[in-house]
C-alpha cells in the first residue's frame, strides 16, 4: 500500500494536482517531556552497578524521592509511564507518535540508550513511526559537555554523587571511569555514561525518530535542502541530510549569515534539526527545532565546539526564534504556503509554546510575584504569536511548561494560530495528547491521562530506605511519607505536585507577606477579611500583639501558624470583625453558600490548588473539592477591585495588604480556571474555531 501511495502522489504532483490530497481520519499522538530515565539502564564501563530490586530482580539507578519531589518533573516514575502510554496508543491504532522536546533527561548516554531501546521495540512490534524534536534538555548545550548530579539514590538510603570527566568533581583521573571519595556519605562515581551529549551525539543515536528521512516517508525535507517535491527521491533526500549541511550562524545579538549585522560578534556555526515530514499521504508534520542557544558575549570563538559558549534554550523560545532563527521562521512560511496551496494538512510540533499560556494573567503574575517568577521568561510575546500566525501555521503542538492548555489567537488581518499545549506524563496531571485529522480540516483532540501504570511504586522499597535514613540524620526538610501510600500513579503525581508546592513553590516563589498569610488563615476568615473595615493599621495591630496577629508584614517565624481575630484586644475591631463577618455571611448566602464551609479548607489548599489549575486547567478540577471553586469564585468576585498591587506601609488599615495580594492572587486563579476547552475539544483550521466536546 505504501508503495501505491507514494507512487500515486508522484504521479499527482507531477500533474499538479496535489491540491486533492488532505489526510482524513489519521490518529497522531503527541507526548512531550518524557524525561526519560532509564531506571534499570547498564552502565557500559562498569562504573556504576545500582541498586537491587526485588520486584524487578533488576538494578536500579535512579534519582532520590527529594529530588523528585523538588523538581517540576519526575525522573524515575515516568520510564515505567511511557510504556504505559506507549501500550495505550499500541490499543488504540496509533501508527504515528510525535515527541516534542525533552524526551530524555538531558542526552545522557545510559539514557539515550534505553529510549532507543523502548522505541525500536514498539516500532519493530507495533508499526509505529516516531517523530521527535529536540528540546532544551537534549540538548542542553549544542555540544557535548560535562555533566552529572549530586542526588542519586545510593545503598542504604544516601545520596549517591555521580559526574562525568570535566565536571568539578571528577578530574585528575586517566581511564573511562573512576570512583573519587570526597568525604560525602558515598564515594563519587565519575562515568562519561552521563555526560550530555550535543546534537551529534544524539543524532546519531537517534536518526530514526524523523532526524533523517526514512525509506517509508512519502516526503522530507529540511530548511537547508536544495530539492522540491516535484522532483523528490529517497536518496538525494539522504544525501542533503548529512548533519553538516544542517548548520547556520548564529551570534551574540542576532541571526548571522546573510542577516549578519556590522556589529554583530561572538558568531558561531551550530546545528538546527528542524524537518518537514509526510508520513501518509496528505499529512505534513512540522517538527521545528526551537531551541536557541545564545552565544554568550564573552564566548572564545577560538573554540567553536566549546559548549560553556553558549547558554542554555530553556527561555529562549519563539521569543528569539524571531530574532536568532530567522530563516527557519521563512521556511516555515513557505512550508504553510505549500500545504495551503496543495491541500494537504500541516500540523506543527516543537518543544516550545507559541502562544502564552497564562489565560491572560501574565501582568497579574508579574505584579503579586515578582519579574522572573513564574517561568514567565518562557511565555511567547503578542508580536512574536502574531508574527507565528503570519506565517500560516494555523495548528501547532507544544511542551515545556508540563502544563495543559490551549491558547487560540485571532488577529485582524485574518490569520489565526491554535496552540495545544500537551502536558507531560512526568508531572500533575500526567497525560498525552491524542489529534485525530478529520474531513474538511476538522481535528478532534482528545486528552489521554495516565491514571493507570503498571508497577509504578516498583521503585518504592528504595525511597522507603531513602525516607528512613532521612528520618534518622533528623533532616528538616524531609518530604511525606504519605507519598508511598499512592494507590496508582495518578494520585501519586497529585502527591508531587502537592509536596512540590509545599517544599519549593511556596518557598522559593512566593513573596514573605503573601506566604504568611497563606500558613495564617483559612478560607472563612479569608471571606471576612474581604468585608473588613478595620478601625486599626497594621502597626497597631502590631502593638496590641506583640507582632503576633501581624500577618500581612513580613516578619520572623514568631508569627503564629494560625489567625486568630480574638487575639486583637481592641473593642472596636472586635465589633468591625464581627460586623465584617456578618456581611460575609450575608454574602455567601446570596450565592448559596454557607460560611461555616469557607472553613474547611486553608491557605495552604488553596495554594495546591493554585498549581494544579496552573498545571492542569479543566483536568485539575475532579482534584479540587466539588464546593470549594464556587468559594474560590466568590472571593475571587469579592476582591477583584483591589487586584492592583501598591505598596502598602504600617499605617495602612489592617487588611488592605490581604486585599490587594489576595485580589490578584484569586484574579489568577480564576483565570487559570477559566481558558479554552483543554481536555476534549475540536478545531476547524479553516476559521480558527474550538469546540468543547467534553460530556
Amino acid at each position: 500500500m505504501k508503495t501505491f501511495a507514494k507512487s500515486t502522489v508522484a504521479l499527482l504532483l507531477s500533474c499538479g494536482l496535489g491540491s486533492a490530497m488532505a489526510a482524513e481520519n489519521i490518529q497522531v499522538a503527541f507526548m512531550p517531556d518524557i524525561h526519560f530515565h532509564d531506571v534499570y539502564g547498564e552502565f557500559k564501563d562498569g562504573s556504576y552497578q545500582g541498586l537491587k530490586n526485588s520486584k524487578s530482580g533488576e538494578n536500579a539507578t535512579i534519582r532520590s524521592m527529594h529530588a523528585q519531589l523538588t523538581s517540576t518533573r519526575l525522573f524515575n516514575e515516568n520510564y515505567f509511564a511511557l510504556l504505559a502510554a506507549l501500550d495505550d496508543a499500541v490499543r488504540r491504532g496509533v501508527k504515528y507518535i510525535a515527541l516534542p522536546g525533552d524526551f530524555s533527561d538531558d542526552g545522557q548516554p545510559v539514557h539515550i540508550r534505553g529510549l532507543k531501546k523502548i522505541l525500536d521495540q514498539y516500532a519493530q512490534e507495533h508499526g509505529i513511526e516516531f517523530f521527535a524534536a529536540p528540546g532544551n534538555h537534549d540538548p542542553v548545550r549544542p555540544f557535548d559537555r560535562p555533566s552529572g548530579e549530586g542526588d542519586f539514590l545510593g545503598i542504604e538510603g544516601k545520596t549517591q554523587r555521580m559526574y562525568s570527566k570535566g565536571a568539578k568533581e571528577c578530574q585528575g583521573y586517566a581511564g573511562q571511569f573512576a570512583v573519587i571519595d570526597a568525604g560525602y556519605e558515598l564515594p563519587t562515581v565519575c562515568t562519561e555514561e552521563i555526560r550530555e551529549l550535543g546534537y551529534e551525539g544524539l543524532l546519531a543515536e537517534l536518526a530514526d525518530l524523523g532526524f533523517y528521512p526514512q525509506a517509508s516517508n512519502l516526503y522530507w525535507e529540511t530548511p537547508y535542502s536544495t530539492y522540491s517535491q516535484k522532483n523528490y527521491t529517497h536518496d538525494v533526500a539522504t544525501t542533503q541530510s548529512v548533519f553538516a549541511n544542517r548548520q547556520y550562524e548564529i551570534c551574540h545579538q542576532g541571526i548571522g549569515g546573510k542577516y549578519k549585522q556590522a556589529d554583530y560578534t561572538a558568531c558561531f556555526m551550530v546545528p538546527d534539526t528542524s524537518y518537514l515530514v509526510e508520513p501518509v499521504e496528505g499529512l505534513w508534520l512540522l517538527a521545528i527545532d526551537a531551541n536557541v542557544y545564545l552565544p554568550n558575549a564573552d564566548a572564545d570563538t577560538s573554540q567553536p565546539a566549546l559548549a560553556a559558549n553558549f547558554g542554555g534554550s530553556g527561555n529562549s523560545g519563539y521569543n528569539k526564534m524571531l530574532t536568532h532563527k530567522a530563516h527557519v521562521i521563512e521556511w516555515m512560511k513557505t512550508v504553510a504556503e505549500r500545504a495551503d496551496a496543495q491541500g494537504k494538512t500541516l500540523v506543527a510540533f516543537s518543544h516550545f509554546p507559541m502562544t502564552e499560556f497564562y489565560n491572560g494573567a501574565a501582568e497579574t503574575i508579574e505584579d503579586i510575584f515578582g519579574a522572573g517568577k513564574f517561568q514567565l521568561a518562557r511565555s511567547p510575546k503578542e508580536d512574536v504569536s502574531k508574527a507565528l500566525a503570519q506565517t500560516g501555521i494555523k495548528l501547532h503542538v507544544g511542551g515545556h511548561m508540563h502544563f495543559n492548555d490551549t491558547g487560540v489567537k485571532q488577529y485582524d488581518d485574518g490569520s489565526f494560530l491554535i496552540n495545544v499545549q500537551a502536558p507531560s506524563m512526568a508531572a500533575y496531571v500526567p497525560a498525552y495528547k491524542l489529534l485525530t485529522f478529520k474531513p474538511k480540516q476538522q481535528v478532534e483532540v482528545e486528552t489521554i491521562i495516565l491514571d493507570t501504570v503498571p508497577r509504578f511504586n516498583e521503585l518504592f522499597e528504595h525511597y522507603e530506605q531513602e525516607w528512613q535514613h532521612l528520618n534518622a540524620k533528623g533532616e528538616k526538610q524531609i518530604w511525606n511519607k504519605d507519598v508511598l501510600t499512592s494507590r496508582d500513579y495518578y494520585e501519586f503525581t497529585n502527591w508531587h505536585i502537592t509536596e512540590l508546592t509545599r517544599m519549593r513553590f511556596l518557598p522559593e516563589e512566593w513573596p514573605c507577606d503573601l506566604k504568611q498569610m497563606v500558613f495564617a488563615l483559612n478560607g472563612r476568615q479569608m471571606m471576612v477579611l474581604s468585608q473588613l473595615d478595620s478601625p486599626l493599621t497594621q502597626q497597631q495591630v502590631a502593638q496590641l500583639t506583640n507582632g503576633r496577629q501581624s500577618i500581612e508584614i513580613c516578619q520572623a517565624s514568631s508569627v503564629p501558624t494560625q489567625f486568630e481575630s480574638t487575639t486583637i484586644a481592641d473593642p472596636a475591631f472586635a465589633i468591625a470583625w464581627e460586623k465584617a463577618t456578618q456581611k460575609a455571611e450575608k454574602l455567601a448566602e446570596q450565592h448559596g453558600l454557607k460560611l461555616t464551609d469557607f472553613a474547611e479548607w486553608n491557605g495552604f489548599d488553596l495554594a495546591v490548588d493554585f498549581y494544579r489549575l496552573r498545571n492542569a486547567d479543566e483536568l485539575a478540577f475532579k482534584d479540587i473539592d466539588r464546593s470549594r471553586m464556587p468559594q474560590y469564585e466568590l472571593i475571587a468576585t469579592t476582591l477583584a477591585q483591589h487586584m492592583a498591587v501598591n505598596d502598602i506601609s504600617e499605617s495602612a488599615q489592617f487588611g488592605e495588604v490581604f486585599k490587594q495580594r489576595f485580589g490578584g492572587l484569586f484574579g489568577i486563579l480564576s483565570k487559570f480556571a477559566s481558558g479554552q476547552p483543554s481536555y476534549h475539544f475540536e478545531l476547524d483550521l479553516e476559521k480558527g474555531t474550538i469546540s468543547d466536546l467534553k460530556k
